[in-house]
């Protein structure tokens, strides 16, 4: 103890501090070694080493590692991250320290951990860890802890929708860095931080180069503190490209960033341009570029606020970021690593029931929609928009109608739900979102006019649905117009105080009501990326014009469509659009009905979906309407179930649908019996013959396999160079036809 008060009194360092850094440098030398790297191709060969948290060879630094990304931290004199690492490609993707998050409290701007000192900017020396130094201005590492991931929330699945067995929560390791407020204030100011801890969570994921990042802050001062901004990641990344001009295009380092705080949008990545930036960074003296302006700065943070008030002896909780490093920029193996990525962190996207889309939500046309869809296969009956469904009618009359409907819907194994228009819309100006340039609504939302989730129309809305649910046992939501992010500068609605908090408010509402909704086993049909939130469902591609066009149009673009929306998403997370009547125009060349008349189109349409694991929105008064049409439905129903694992795995394109030639697909999956399975389409009046090449090696098929065309007897192959199979298949006219690969 002696040795100890002198080193401090020598450094100046409080003796308390000296002795937490002992504790801590003591609790990390006690951890396990890092092991060994992961060998061979995590898309193909499923990874069964675990994530943990490791001590590495160099003193006073461990990491957090799963054999496929490694993201290091020094403990001391502060914590700091000086290492992330691809450990397959072995490329170092972090060139200067930052802190780990930014906190905005009171009008006080606080760096949490984070080390200076760094000679330059371009990359990072192990040599230089000894002589980086600390901020005492800024939040102090006092602690960290392990444990294995929890379930961000409750979710209650239908396994009866799913090819797989899903894991929730993900397999991994969580580590918390825990940090307490600076004795020392760069001003005269009395510090805002006096009482506050900040816990710096991360989440490592096994068999994935995926991590996830937030933070907590806890009041421990006796009084209210206002958060007014905060930055959850900041992460000085590798340029991806140097140019001593103007950068027309920037292009940004090869890491997949996505949070929870998505905005409007139907792809994942502009959902997040309100909460990821890859930003300019000053700071950065030595790169090429001449005015400093490369993108290569991550910023993760909201566009304003949160501006929430922290009461004493409460908490508040970050947004989450997840960080999914690339080996490439091969499109491929990006497409299969998403995939992996929202199998992993949201597995009810697995979810993939049949649905249709009644028309009408009188009982007697529900209850034949029900009917039918448990007669051919169906597993989902929605009353979709413009049926007269309404959601928000809490009349015990209303209430018990839906109730028997549910009901009867459960008896025959069939989900009920219906169709709630959300932010879409004006309710009034004392509940709509005002504008903050002119004080009234109108002009700015997103959809012109929305009402604002925390007025009192908008608290009263989700006590609505909540009330809903539980009065009828339906199970099944279909919300349109989902929140959008617009924010609201009105003062007077009781669920927010103004224009800076008023967007996290509102994405707080709407986050905590999918949640719940999931935890009671509530399907989710959202049209915008809350998928992280609890939805398992978008638009694969969405053009509502294109449906009214001729039949066959139609079927060349649903198929583009999938090729596209497929790219940067699962295809059990997209749904198409099958209109069998008339929807917004088109006439009778748009429209099936009457089916029996056009049961080749209905057909070519069931192929085109079932055969990409794509459900649609069949809507319509009926499924069939003769027994030849409930005999065709069913046959491709029936073939989609027993193909189903496969046909919801990752989908790959062969050929995008142009109407001139054959087009189709391939969905792999290297731990089936069936690794491949592709669909080949023919949109021509005559049948053709083509040799197409399948490229297998993400099947996990090697050098030699067998195929079955059509579930005919097995025809052994040699595979080529890449793993490539070349088989020569003859397509019917207007037609399909299927291949599987195996061993």
């Amino acid at each position: 103890m002696k040795l100890l008060f002198l080193i401090a009194l020598a450094l100046f360092i409080p003796l308390a501090d000296l002795t937490t850094a002992s504790e801590v440098a003591q609790k990390a030398a006690a951890l396990p070694k890092l092991p060994d790297v992961v060998s061979g191709d995590w898309l193909i060969k499923r990874v069964s080493r675990p994530a943990g948290v490791f001590s590495t060879d160099r003193p006073g630094e461990i990491a957090i590692d799963n054999g496929l990304l490694r993201r290091s931290f020094l403990l001391s004199p502060n914590l700091a991250c000086v290492e992330l690492m691809h450990l397959q490609t072995n490329e170092s993707m972090l060139r200067s320290v930052r802190p780990e998050c930014r906190v905005t409290l009171d009008g006080q701007e606080f760096d949490v951990g984070g080390l200076k000192g760094q000679p330059v900017d371009n990359f990072l020396r192990p040599e230089w860890h000894a002589s980086l130094t600390n901020d005492p201005a800024a939040f102090q590492l006092t602690d960290f802890t392990t444990a294995p991931i929890q379930a961000r929330f409750d979710w209650k699945p239908r396994p009866e929708w799913m090819s797989t067995n899903a894991s929730w929560p993900p397999k991994g390791t969580e580590v918390q860095f825990h940090f307490e407020a600076p004795k020392t204030q760069n001003d005269s100011k009395p510090s805002a931080a006096k009482g506050v801890r900040i816990v710096v969570h991360y989440e490592i994921y096994e068999g994935l180069p995926l991590l996830c990042k937030w933070f907590t802050l806890d009041n421990e001062s006796g009084r209210s503190i206002r958060l007014n901004r905060f930055t959850s990641e900041i992460l000085a990344c590798v340029e991806a490209s140097s140019q001593v001009e103007d950068l027309a295009d920037p292009f940004h380092p090869n890491l997949h960033v996505e949070t929870n705080f998505t905005t409007c949008s139907m792809h994942g990545a502009s959902a997040q341009v309100d909460s990821v930036h890859w930003v300019e960074d000053p700071t950065y003296k030595t790169q090429v570029n001449y005015l400093l302006k490369t993108q290569c700065l991550l910023e993760c943070r909201p566009p304003q606020g949160p501006d929430v008030d922290v009461a004493s002896g409460t908490s508040f909780e970050s947004f989450r970021t997840w960080i999914l490093a690339r080996e490439d920029r091969d499109e491929t193996r990006n497409t299969l690593a998403l995939g992996r990525m929202y199998r992993t962190i949201a597995p009810w996207v697995l979810e993939n029931p049949l649905i249709h889309h009644v028309r009408s939500a009188d009982p007697a046309a529900v209850r034949l929609a029900i009917d039918q869809a448990a007669e051919v296969g169906f597993e989902l009956v929605i009353m979709t928009f413009g049926s007269g469904f309404n959601m928000e009618d809490g009349s015990p009359e209303y209430l018990k109608r839906i109730r028997e409907l549910a009901d009867y819907a459960h008896s025959k194994g069939i989900a009920l739900g219906g169709y709630s228009l959300l932010a879409s819309r004006s309710i009034s100006a004392k509940d709509d979102v005002v504008n903050r340039e002119t004080g009234k609504p109108g002009g700015f939302a997103r959809f012109g006019n929305s009402p604002c989730l925390e007025s009192e129309w908008g608290q009263t809305y989700f006590a609505k649905l909540d009330r809903f649910f539980e009065a009828t046992g339906c199970d099944v939501l279909e919300h349109d117009g989902s929140y959008p992010g617009d924010t609201c500068a009105s003062t007077n609605h009781p669920g927010h105080r103004g224009y800076e908090d008023s967007r996290w408010r509102q994405w707080e509402r709407i986050n905590r009501f999918y949640q719940s909704c999931r935890s009671q086993g509530i399907y989710l049909n959202v049209p915008d990326w809350y998928f992280l939130n609890g939805s398992s469902k978008i638009a694969m591609g969405y053009r509502e014009t294109n449906w009214s066009l001729p039949r066959e149009s139609q079927e060349i673009i649903e198929r583009q469509n999938i090729y596209d929306g497929t790219r940067y998403k699962l295809p059990t997370m997209g749904w198409m659009f099958v209109p069998l009547t008339e929807y917004q125009g088109g006439g009778a060349a748009a429209t099936i009905e009457p089916l029996s008349e056009h049961l080749d189109h209905y057909e070519r349409r069931l192929q085109n979906l079932l055969g990409a694991g794509v459900q649609a929105c069949f809507r319509g008064p009926r499924l069939y309407d003769t027994d030849a049409t409930k005999t065709m439905v069913k046959h491709w129903v029936d073939f989609y179930k027993s193909h189903r694992a496969i046909l919801d795995s990752s989908l790959l394109a062969l050929r995008r649908a142009d109407g001139r030639d054959w087009d189709g697909w391939m969905h792999v999956n290297p731990e089936l019996d069936t690794t491949a399975m592709a669909m080949i389409y023919n949109p021509l009046d005559q049948p053709i013959t083509r040799e197409i090449t399948f490229p297998l090696v993400f099947s996990g098929l090697t050098e030699k396999a067998h195929y079955k065309i059509e579930g005919a007897n097995p025809i052994p192959i040699q595979l080529g160079r890449n793993e490539k199979a070349k088989v020569k298949l003859t397509v019917p006219a207007k037609g399909a036809t299927w291949i599987q690969f195996a061993k």
